[in-house]
């Protein structure tokens, strides 16, 4: 993306529009009621001034640099992200304080920092969007406490946080007080955790210990190519380690997409970051204190729609692969929309919004055709988390279910799988909020437990008639169980299959509520849904729970 391609837009953001003007009676100390016209224009044309450096940043060039790197402004990225003529500034008069190393020469207004709040189609947000023409967007005291004051306005009237990141890291002129300023910061991230929604949206380069606010934020969203995270960047990894290593392998967009799993989207550029963003708000509560129906949208999609497709979307072939996104979650959520998260880390699960009925529901669901849609290590920690975000912000959670158990190996027992795993079925295990689970083909072993089980307090539990909820599947269990003298292994196999590999027997037991044709999953849904919009559940009285980080 060229300068000129953001002409236009930098015209408008540069002061296209006359700047807001301020009620400044009650400042000067004149006897009269209203302070001398020549000296109400003084000091209005200094407010003005102060607003326009302000708008300016570092200036045209270093905007223009911007641009050329393909990489929006400070403002420009507020301006797509909110509603037109929505963004109230906040501090743009605010200046550092420092005064060592010449710092006292340079002190331009706002710091570096861009805060205030807007509307995305009519929500209020609060947002801060660092300015890399200032200081490289780095972090001072005066930088902290302007993004600190909007985040705890946000808790105060309960509304989400979206912070923009393009910074070079803590301000090294100020020292520990730019280490201070971060300190602060990360206490904000914690005390609006589960409290409003945090979304971090990564636009350059975040280093150092800037890279932990981020990371205790709910989702992060970054740019491939101009953007990257990482604790110690290439230089000190080759001065320490001998390792040669770019910025983009070592924390760009596709490393944590893909390999970490710090990050949750990769966008092409900042527009369609921020475009996604805003689709992505509308499926998300403004705090934990709002509830189901103020968030319900309005769809022209039928309750009763049946897609008869998902009666053959499971194959017969018990071992056959298919695609649970698109052939059975999107023909049953309204208008076969979803909104993936983490869509290119532990394929072998899915975690996504979309709604049913206009109701946001947060869905998780094995894959079949990677890995056979096992659990390990890294789907297990991407499941917990987004469980335990939909719990704390009150979402309900739809469970698909085709799990054969756990990944096997040595290198999953020795990475922990026994306590990754335990994460998950905490997170479904200690979530109040309405729990929705269906069993589309295999629920094999522990892994049946796991996911959203009747035993883990689930709501309504129902499978297909393709259904096979058992301990293990019929192939392993033969060779364990003893059979009848004379009797053939396939004899024995099919005797375990009628007897234990399909849905009757856990239905028998209450462990099922029903089982349903898959045609009708979308209408029992809906309809279940609305029934749990009342549900009250609450855990033991406690300080708080000590999952198995």
């Amino acid at each position: 993306m060229g300068s000129r391609m953001f002409s236009q837009q930098l015209n408008r953001v540069s002061g296209s529009k006359g700047p807001t003007e301020i009620d400044i009676s009650g400042v000067m100390d004149i006897p009269s009621k209203q302070a001398p016209p020549e000296i109400l224009r003084t000091l209005q044309e200094r407010v003005d001034n102060v607003k326009k450096e302000a708008k300016l940043g570092g200036g045209v060039e270093r905007m223009e640099k911007q641009h050329q790197k393909g990489k929006l402004t400070a403002r420009e990225r507020i301006d797509l992200l909110v509603d037109e003529g929505s963004f109230r500034e906040y501090d743009a008069f605010v200046r550092h304080r420092a005064t060592d190393f010449g710092m006292e020469k340079d002190r331009p207004a706002g710091d570096g920092v861009v805060t205030g709040h807007g509307t995305i189609n009519g929500r209020l947000v609060f947002v801060f969007s660092q300015d890399f023409t200032v200081f490289g967007g780095s972090l001072s005291e005066t930088h902290a406490q302007k993004i600190c004051k909007i985040m705890d306005k946000a808790m105060e009237v309960g509304a989400p946080v979206i912070g923009i990141n393009d910074s070079g890291g803590a301000r090294i002129q100020e020292g520990v007080a730019s280490l201070a300023g971060y300190a602060e910061v990360f206490q904000r991230n914690v005390n609006a955790s589960g409290v409003v929604p945090q979304i971090s949206l990564i636009c350059g380069p975040c280093a150092g210990g800037a890279v932990y606010s981020p990371a205790m934020t709910d989702f992060i969203f970054m740019v491939r190519n101009t953007s990257y995270m990482f604790v110690t960047g290439p230089d000190v990894v080759h001065s320490v380690t001998r390792e040669t290593v770019t910025s983009e392998q070592l924390g760009g967009a596709q490393t944590h997409t893909q390999v970490s799993g710090v990050a949750h989207r990769a966008f092409d550029n900042d527009i369609e970051l921020i475009k996604y963003t805003r689709e992505f708000i509308s499926y998300l509560p403004s705090s934990n204190r709002e509830n189901a129906e103020s968030r319900l949208l309005a769809t022209n999609d039928p309750v009763d729609r049946k897609d008869m497709s998902l009666d053959f979307a499971v194959p017969s072939d018990t071992n056959a692969p298919y695609n649970m996104l698109s052939s059975i979650i999107k023909p049953i959520v309204d208008d076969h929309a979803f909104f993936e998260i983490m869509p290119d880390y532990a394929k072998n699960i899915i975690t996504g919004f979309a709604r049913m009925n206009g109701e946001t529901v947060a869905i998780i669901a094995n894959q079949p055709c990677e890995l056979a849609g096992v659990l390990d290590i890294n789907s297990s920690i991407k499941a917990a988390r987004f469980v335990r975000f939909a719990n704390a912000f009150n979402i309900p959670i739809l469970t698909f279910v085709d799990v054969p158990g756990f990944l096997p190996g040595t290198a999953q027992e020795y990475g922990g799988i026994i306590r990754h795993g335990a994460k998950l079925l905490f997170a479904y295990a200690e979530a109040t909020v309405p729990k929705i689970t269906v069993i589309t083909r295999k629920a094999y072993g522990g892994a049946y437990d796991v996911m959203s089980s009747k035993h883990l307090r689930g709501d309504y539990n129902y499978a297909w008639s393709t259904a096979t909820i058992a301990v293990m599947g019929p192939e392993g269990a033969v060779k364990i169980i003893k059979g009848i003298e004379g009797e053939t292994q396939k004899d024995r196999e099919e005797t375990y299959r009628n007897k234990f590999a399909t849905p009757l027997l856990a239905a028998e037991r209450g462990f099922l509520d029903d089982v349903i044709k898959p045609h009708e999953t979308r209408q029992r849904i809906i309809e279940d849904l609305e029934i749990l919009r009342t549900k009250k559940k609450e855990n033991p009285t406690k300080k708080l729970s000590n999952i198995p980080l």
